[in-house]
């Protein structure tokens, strides 16, 4: 374990795709829906055995730093605060010019906070790995090998030649990032084979992204220059400035340095929709194949394949119904399809103002 890896955690999100459970105050990684834990408190724990426990940072939007706190007492996790949410771009370059003050040898893992990793040996296994590369002044991603053609993703494309090898490990060059692609193009890139889905979860050091963001994004460069050197006390104004731009389009899309990527397969999941999650964790249902997800209580007649969040002193009851979600929070009950469970983000849209 290094003294040098810092582990950033992006836990800015909204999680419009669990609504009800997922509201403005408490989105996604906040709540315990993929165990015991949140998916915030699951994602340190994730990667401890690789980033010493001081040394990792929880990046967030100050209408989440209260719970943020609040979860992380007594834990030796660093807060870091952004007045505005500005997109991937701004929430690295801040974590960045943070690290690099405390050590300017600090290598970034930079991971978001709500993703689910099965295998977290073999994972951390592949951070230390992609770790040695990144000192090199190499970006570096983790690019899951898709399952089948999703159209819910981002995409990278790899070179068909191995770059390099890591401790039995072998990485290639990325060539390019890729869209969402529709479905008849996302068949072709299964086919392929040189195709990745795009993780989010990216290794460099600090000095490696800055030097990238001064020669692709000067505008946030310039701003974050002003913060590192006038301090917190400008950071709301310098904030409120800046260019809302993913990491994604305004660095790694233009990019003329080596950024190379390690193929993940250990059963991770982005925990995109209801629908994913009863994926997830249909194995823990009923022989029926419904799940219950919280502390309440089902009682079943002829229901197969339903997915049901509860909390506690609350009885569900189902009768004659297959595949849907069912989700009680204190103020809605949410009843749907649940292959369609992406477009609760429509409610969202229509009413998250009045029930936020």
């Amino acid at each position: 374990m290094s003294r040098s890896i810092y582990g950033v955690v992006m836990a800015g999100g909204s999680g419009t795709r669990f609504w009800p459970a997922s509201r403005a105050h408490l989105p996604k990684q906040f709540l315990r829906i993929t165990g015991r834990q949140t998916m915030l408190e699951q994602t340190l724990e994730r990667v401890s055995s690789v980033v010493p426990a001081d040394q990792s940072w929880v990046v967030v939007g100050r209408q989440h730093e209260a719970v943020t706190r609040q979860l992380l007492e007594g834990k030796p996790a660093h807060v870091l605060v952004e007045p505005f949410g500005r997109n991937t771009a701004a929430c690295i370059g801040l974590a960045a010019i943070e690290l690099r003050r405390r050590d300017p040898e600090a290598l970034l893992i930079v991971l978001p906070a709500d993703q689910y990793i099965a295998d977290v040996a073999g994972f951390c296994r592949q951070l230390v790995s992609a770790a040695e590369v990144a000192r090199r002044g190499s970006i570096v991603t983790l690019g899951v090998v898709p399952t089948r053609p999703e159209t819910g993703y981002g995409y990278l494309q790899t070179g068909t030649a191995v770059a390099g090898e890591v401790e039995g490990a072998p990485y290639a060059l990325v060539e390019r990032f890729v869209e969402k692609p529709d479905q008849e193009t996302a068949l072709s890139y299964l086919v392929a084979g040189n195709f990745l889905w795009n993780s989010g979860i990216f290794l460099f050091t600090a000095a490696t992204i800055l030097a990238e963001i001064a020669l692709h994004l000067p505008e946030l460069a310039a701003g974050l220059a002003r913060i590192e050197t006038e301090g917190e006390g400008v950071l709301e104004e310098v904030y409120a400035g800046l260019p809302s731009i993913s990491i994604d389009h305004g660095i790694m899309e233009k990019t003329s340095r080596p950024c190379h990527v390690f193929r993940l397969e250990v059963g991770w999941s982005d925990v995109g929709s209801w629908e994913s999650l009863y994926e997830l964790r249909s194995g823990e249902g009923d022989s029926a194949g419904n799940l219950l997800i919280g502390e309440g209580r089902l009682l079943v007649e002829e229901a197969s394949g339903n997915l049901v969040q509860a909390g506690p002193g609350r009885t569900i009851a189902l009768l004659g119904v297959e595949g849907l979600a069912i989700v009680e929070t204190d103020d809605v009950l949410l009843v749907a399809d649940l292959r369609r469970s992406q477009e609760v983000k429509r409610f969202v849209v229509r009413r998250d103002h009045d029930l936020a």
